[in-house]
Order: C-alpha cells, then sequence, then structure tokens
C-alpha cells in the first residue's frame, strides 16, 4: 500500500500595498531622478535589501492605466468583462445597483461655449454643495420622463445615472477629461448593443443642458460672481453583471483596507472582507494604522489583504515633483512594519500606475518600482526603492495580471496545474473545495 502525499501546511497570508500612482518619469529638478529614486525612503530601502525587486508595468510600454483596470487585473479578473467604474463608485457611496441596467456616472460642470462647442471648464467643489443637490434634485424628475434615473453620489454635483431598459453601456464619455484639448462629446456607440443607449443618452444630457442653463440656482451663482454648473456629463459607463467573488475567482479569500468609495465598490462587488478607513493628513500614521488593520484581516481568516493610499497619485497630480518626494517620505515613515510583517507573509509594495509629476498626463505607461519580501524570496541585490534600482530586480518586467499568480506562487499556493478541485480554473491552491460528505450509513 503506497500513502497520499502529505506536506506541511506553511501556506502564507500575501498583503499587497499599492502606493497609487507611484510610478514618475526623471525630473531636472530632482537632478534626474524619479520622485521615488529622489526621496528618502530608508524603511522602503530596508524592505528592498529584504526580498526581491523588478518592475510593475501593467498593460505594456505606453498604456497609461486608470487606477480600476489596473487593480481588475492585479486582482486576477482580466479574464472576467470588467462592470465599469461608475458601478464601482456608486456602490462604494453605498447605493444599490440594480443589476443589467446600463450606468454611468454623471457630474455637474461649469462651461464656455465657443461658436457649436461647449468647453467644460471646471467641477463643482465642496463650497458648491448645497447648489449642486438643488440642481439635481430638479434634474431628477425631467430626466425620469426620459427613463433615465438620477441618484447623487455626494456633495460634488456627482451622481448615478441609469438608463432603463437598456441592458449594454457600451458608449463613450461625454466628459472630455482633458478639458484644454477637447469639447463636451456625443456619446458615441463603442458596439453595436450601444446604438441605443448612445442615441438616448445623447437626447438626455441636451434635456439637461436646457434644463441647467434656465435654472434659478445658476442664475444666482451669476449673481454672486460664481459660474454657472450648466451642463451635466457622463463617463465610466458600465453594467453590473454576474462577476464571481475573490474566492471563487481566485481560490482563496481577498480583503481590503479601503480609502476611498471607488475600493470599496470593488471590494463590495468581488465579496471581499473590508476595513474601510478614511484618510488622515498625517501620512505616516494612515499608513501605520492601515498596516495594523491588515495584520488583523489575515488573523480574521483573509489570505490576500490589499492595502492603498492615494496619497502618491494626489501629489503626482499637482504637477509638483518636490510634493511627490515629500509624500513619499512620509508614507516611508509609516511603512516601518514592512519588514516584520515579512516575517510572517508574502507581502509586496507597488503601485497601480505611473503618475507623472510633470508633463500634461494624467498617467503614464510607465513602469513602477515592485517589491516583494516574504520568508520564501531570496533577496536579489537590490538596495534602494526606485525605479532605476528595481530595474536589476530578479522579477524583470511583471505584467498586471501576472501579479496575482507571482504572489500565490511565493506563499506557496500555486494549484498544481492540471489538478482541478474547483468549478473555475484559479491560481491559487483553494483553501476550501467542495468535500465530499458522508451519509449516516458511511461514517
Amino acid at each position: 500500500m503506497t500513502s497520499e502525499p502529505s506536506v506541511l501546511d506553511d501556506r502564507l497570508p500575501i498583503v499587497l500595498v499599492v502606493l497609487d500612482g507611484l510610478g514618475d518619469r526623471p525630473i531636472p529638478e530632482l537632478a534626474g531622478r524619479t520622485p521615488a529614486e529622489a526621496a528618502a525612503t530608508p524603511n522602503l530601502d530596508a524592505f528592498a535589501r529584504r526580498g526581491a525587486s523588478g518592475w510593475h508595468l501593467p498593460f505594456g510600454w505606453g498604456r497609461a492605466p486608470t487606477s480600476e483596470l489596473a487593480h481588475w487585473a492585479m486582482f486576477g479578473y482580466s479574464s472576467v468583462p470588467f462592470v465599469g467604474r461608475a458601478v464601482l463608485e456608486a456602490l462604494g457611496a453605498g447605493l444599490d445597483v440594480e443589476p443589467d441596467v446600463a450606468t454611468t456616472h454623471a457630474a455637474l460642470r461649469t462651461s464656455r461655449a465657443d461658436g457649436e462647442k461647449l468647453w467644460i471648464t471646471g467641477r463643482a467643489g465642496p463650497s458648491d454643495a448645497t447648489d449642486a443637490e438643488a440642481l439635481l434634485r430638479d434634474l431628477a424628475p425631467v430626466l425620469g420622463r426620459e427613463g433615465a434615473a438620477l441618484c447623487p453620489l455626494g456633495g460634488r454635483g456627482e451622481a448615478l445615472l441609469t438608463l432603463a431598459g437598456h441592458t449594454c453601456a457600451d458608449v463613450t464619455d461625454s466628459d472630455p477629461f482633458f478639458e484644454t484639448f477637447h469639447p463636451w462629446l456625443r456619446p458615441v456607440a463603442t458596439s453595436p448593443g450601444g446604438e441605443a443607449p448612445a442615441r438616448d443618452l445623447t437626447g438626455i444630457l441636451r434635456i439637461a443642458r436646457e434644463r441647467l442653463v434656465r435654472n434659478p440656482v445658476n442664475a444666482d451663482r451669476a449673481a454672486r460672481g460664481l459660474p454657472a454648473l450648466d451642463v451635466l456629463t457622463t463617463k465610466w459607463s458600465g453594467v453590473r453583471g454576474a462577476v464571481p467573488t475573490f474566492v471563487e475567482q481566485n481560490g482563496v479569500a481577498g480583503a481590503a483596507v479601503t480609502s476611498t468609495r471607488l475600493y470599496r465598490g470593488l471590494a463590495t462587488v468581488l465579496g471581499m472582507a473590508q476595513r474601510h478607513l478614511a484618510p488622515v493628513d498625517d501620512l505616516a500614521e494612515d499608513l501605520a494604522t492601515r498596516l495594523t488593520a491588515a495584520a488583523e484581516l489575515i488573523t480574521a481568516g483573509a489570505r490576500f489583504v490589499h492595502v492603498h493610499t492615494k496619497a502618491t497619485d494626489e501629489a503626482g497630480h499637482t504637477k509638483l515633483p518636490h510634493a511627490k518626494r515629500d509624500v513619499l517620505e512620509a508614507v516611508d515613515r509609516g511603512l516601518a512594519g514592512l519588514v516584520p510583517l515579512a516575517e510572517r507573509a508574502i507581502v509586496a509594495v507597488t503601485g497601480d500606475h505611473a503618475t507623472p509629476s510633470t508633463h500634461s498626463l494624467l498617467h503614464a505607461g510607465e513602469p513602477t518600482p515592485l517589491v516583494v519580501a516574504g520568508p520564501t524570496v531570496r533577496a536579489d541585490g537590490v538596495t534602494e526603492f526606485g525605479e532605476k534600482p528595481a530595474r536589476q530586480g530578479w522579477f524583470g518586467v511583471v505584467r498586471a495580471d501576472k501579479l496575482l499568480a507571482l504572489l500565490l506562487g511565493h506563499a506557496n499556493r500555486p494549484v498544481l496545474l492540471g489538478h482541478r478541485i474547483t468549478r473555475r480554473p484559479v491560481v491559487a491552491l483553494a483553501d476550501d473545495p467542495e468535500p465530499m460528505r458522508l451519509g449516516a450509513a458511511e461514517r
């Protein structure tokens, strides 16, 4: 008689720390270095010496990812149709998003007419909250008669807009995003199924524009010397379809320490446990608290925990390289717990994309540093954190859809290819496959 394979259960949990928009470009003001290379980051440097490095290039050179698509791939969902950021933002705001209904994110904006084109000039801020709420309340019944529901998302003139009777949301954005380059845009179908919703959405936006221009709230704003919130733009359209949970897709239980409604929504749609911590001004305290929360989620049963900060991305968008460098130094002070955590878990630090703190780009298709450390990871000789040092690391270039498998392998959790114990093919040796249960007579 031969025995079945028996091995020690040394599977490890995973903590993925994402410094949003971490990647950058070499900048003359920083002596030709990126902010990550120029920053004094003793904790991240020690982490780099403890582990192995590489470049995270989410979708290849020149492809500028959004955070939501990068995370969708990093979480193992590149083969699953994306639901659209509008759905995630709404779920993160606590709204109930109806399945199989065309959904988009709508926002009140200020504008400037130039002949037949309308140029977007700004957005509602915190001080505009009362006016924005009044304008959305006025629009809701008007758009409702056109088959569209408008539900406010917050105090900055944002709303969830759904199109009754449409199950496809394959339409382009009317929000130009790059306000200097493009005017208010007409929604255009991106597939045959998007023709009808694009046509209806175009009509709805025109009706909203006419109503907003005539609204007394905007007349009062003009009298107070404020720009009118006189146009409604849309973006991030999608449909909440059937999405496998994180454990169904990957084989292990996932969790997230969230900082914004986007990541609350992502955790919600993927069925991940979550701990929401509103960001605090002291970045060192903020990151330290998030690492503690990650450890608590592991104790509660999570095998993969996502930790996120938006601070690095926001610093990049200021287009002040020294500001991003300083933010990274503050973040580093909160990451003193990385090396101790890597004694009992696989810990990775990277960015979801590059947010250059120079030039006109919002995001860039350039690499962001990746460092992985843990009991099974051999140090590769890289001694500093940053894009240039990371290029010498063993991992080379890692795409977003390969990152989770890399981490699961180091966590002693790779699925044995060809061995199927779950309904869906997963990348991890599943923690809880369906057992064959014995009947009373078999026990």
